[in-house]
């Protein structure tokens, strides 16, 4: 059984959810319960990266419209995956005619811890700003997203 818990005081933990509560309390009172904890990561800070990455992609006019003939189109996945590259979150491998190219790090919550999400956070936050939004400050950014997200 897995249940998502909050921490309520020192010494207890409270469902963080209906269908937690539901779980926990099938559970024996006074029972012992060997369990795994792992905290997760903040939810609102990744909805906040990815209201990030769209303000900067909207912002993102590609340098030309078309390459020998045909159209180039602007792709959200491919920009996000760029912007995680050029802010230093990548793995270096090898394509098939053995090419150098970099592939951009996971940002699962499976596999990166909150505090390493910061650093991925403000380094594209970093990326954008030099690179697309030359107009907005950190805060100018910081405030459009936290609206974006309200909604």
């Amino acid at each position: 059984m897995e249940m998502y818990l909050l921490k309520i005081g020192m010494d207890a933990f409270s469902p963080s959810a209906e269908e937690d509560r539901e779980k926990f309390d099938k559970l024996k009172s006074m029972g012992l319960f060997k369990c795994t904890i792992k905290q997760e990561r903040d939810p609102i800070k990744h909805r906040k990266f990815f209201a990030m990455l769209e303000v900067g992609f909207d912002a993102f006019h590609p340098p030309y419209r078309e390459y020998k003939g045909l159209p180039v189109f602007k792709d959200f996945d491919r920009f996000r995956k760029d912007v995680i590259i050029a802010a230093g979150f990548y793995e270096v491998v090898f394509d098939i005619r053995g090419r150098l190219r970099f592939k951009h790090k996971s940002m699962s919550f499976g596999s990166m811890s909150q505090d390493r999400f910061e650093k991925l956070y403000n380094g594209c936050c970093q990326v954008l700003l030099n690179n697309v939004l030359s107009n907005y400050t950190r805060g100018d950014l910081d405030n459009l997203v936290d609206k974006l997200i309200r909604f």
